[in-house]
């Protein structure tokens, strides 16, 4: 049963996964289904954390829109997620960055990482 299940699961893999860490700001294009048109939504954000595996993979991004703190959980190999595009790669030390959430202004920043 077990073999059966992960056999399903490979099948929906995207071929190419993005890749990106927690930390880093990115561009979500999602697909938006209004009535009968379908349109992609650009959604920027810092990458807040990432779970799961296979399949059930998802990845949560934060963005601050009119003062207020929106979050928003995609499914990394969903059908609905376009592409993921990074802007610029953060320099975090964790791999839940839920203390963000609390702060305001310069404070919720997330450093650049220099290379």
């Amino acid at each position: 049963m077990n073999e059966i299940i992960k056999k399903i699961e490979a099948e929906q893999l995207k071929a190419e996964a993005p890749v990106f860490n927690v930390g880093d700001t990115v561009k979500v294009y999602g697909k938006i289904k209004e009535g009968n048109r379908e349109r992609i939504q650009v959604f920027e954000g810092v990458v807040l954390k990432k779970q799961g595996g296979g399949a059930r993979e998802t990845f949560t991004v934060r963005k601050n829109s009119n003062g207020i703190g929106v979050e928003k959980t995609w499914p990394l190999h969903s059908p609905n997620v376009e592409k993921v595009e990074v802007v610029r790669k953060g320099k975090v030390r964790r791999a839940k960055l839920n203390y963000l959430r609390g702060r305001v202004g310069k404070r919720a920043k997330v450093k650049e990482l220099v290379k």
